[in-house]
């Protein structure tokens, strides 16, 4: 595509209302919201329904950082949603949350757990290829194929990263820009995104590829790097050389799949970014600014000790710049954080005005 962009500034979209109302998400009248409410939320076991029961049900595979604000947003519009985690203790706490939930070994998977993804009608994919087998699902296809085949699904999505691009020296890229990755996880996210479009091509299924910038939210932002006086993870520190990093707030992630639930669509990839990549430096120097203007002189001296060591380190390197276009063209999509200053701005809010510890 052209080094110009739909989402440069120079360039605006208008907002869209399809994204604000999400009628699919809402069951048919409030007396059943109502109730699917109240049965979910139930402490009495043998009150529940069967997720059967209830006309949209959500499996998501990886109940992490956006398996878990999805599925609350679901939840709230009355889907029976269930998924996996790693453990007990997770497992306990979703659960105390209303889901159902499976501890997922992908060196064993449960084949109870495979049977419950088939009789549900919509399918999350948010886990991560594994360096030593690629994707866990995939791992064991024959089985999930077999298995999946002849049920209630419909509608299949596969989140993966922007990191399948490669580097293009800062330039604007889109879908149709060749994938080019040049680490092993880029590798393992090309080869899992076309073998989770077949698997859904051939159980008929609408089936998309959401390639998700870099990812933030309340509890996960460089605001909270700073206030819990942490440095930055190895993978954090990755993209902190590179010139442009596009990142996304969760709550865009999840406005982007309720858009792609209501409008069924023949594409197959979708970046999802917010419209203004920039520098890793720069947004900690905005969420530093932010921070000492609200807690002065708490945390000034660490976060400026963050920003030395782990962001300005190899500053310069040119990467990418992710176009975000046919998501608002074909999703209808408008951003609720089209910036990272209006997302960090948003999170600080949240926290009230009571100095953290």
């Amino acid at each position: 595509m052209d080094a110009l962009c739909w989402n440069h500034p120079a360039i605006s979209l208008k907002p869209t209302q399809s994204s604000e109302n999400h009628a699919f998400l809402t069951p048919k009248s409030s007396s059943l919201l109502f109730h699917c409410r109240a049965v979910m939320n139930s402490s009495n076991p043998e009150s529940k329904p069967s997720p059967l029961k209830i006309q949209n049900r959500m499996f998501i595979l990886g109940m992490g950082f956006v398996g878990q604000f999805f599925a609350q947003e679901l939840k709230y519009s009355g889907w029976a949603v269930s998924g996996t985690c790693r453990n007990l203790g997770q497992k306990m706490q979703l659960e105390g949350r209303g889901f159902d939930v499976y501890v997922f070994d992908a060196n064993d998977p449960v084949q109870d757990t495979l049977k419950a993804m088939k009789y549900h009608t919509h399918l999350l994919i948010s886990i991560p290829p594994d360096v030593d087998v690629g994707d866990p699902l995939l791992h064991h296809e024959k089985l999930l194929r077999t298995t999946l085949q002849g049920g209630d699904l419909r509608w299949l999505c596969y989140l993966s990263s922007t990191s399948v691009y490669g580097d293009y020296g800062g330039a604007w890229v889109d879908e149709d820009n060749p994938t080019n990755p040049l680490s092993q996880s880029g590798k393992l996210r090309i080869e899992a995104e076309e073998r989770w479009i077949n698997l859904g091509n051939d159980l008929g299924l609408s089936t998309q590829v959401f390639r998700l910038g870099g990812i933030y939210g309340p509890g996960r932002s460089a605001i909270d790097t700073i206030i819990k006086q942490r440095s930055l993870s190895e993978r954090q520190q990755r993209r902190a050389r590179r010139q442009f990093t596009s990142r996304v707030h969760v709550q865009d992630i999840c406005q982007a799949l309720k858009a792609c639930i209501q409008r069924p669509s023949s594409r197959r990839f979708y970046n999802i970014v917010d419209d203004d990549p920039a520098p890793r430096e720069e947004v900690f120097s905005y969420a530093r600014d932010l921070v000492e203007k609200k807690w002065p002189g708490k945390f000034d001296t660490l976060s400026k000790v963050v920003e030395e060591s782990d962001i300005t380190n190899g500053r310069g390197r040119g990467d990418k710049r992710v176009c975000n276009a046919r998501m608002k063209r074909e999703l209808g999509v408008s951003l609720v954080y089209p910036t990272y200053k209006s997302g960090l701005q948003s999170i600080l809010d949240q926290m009230g005005d009571e100095e953290p510890l």
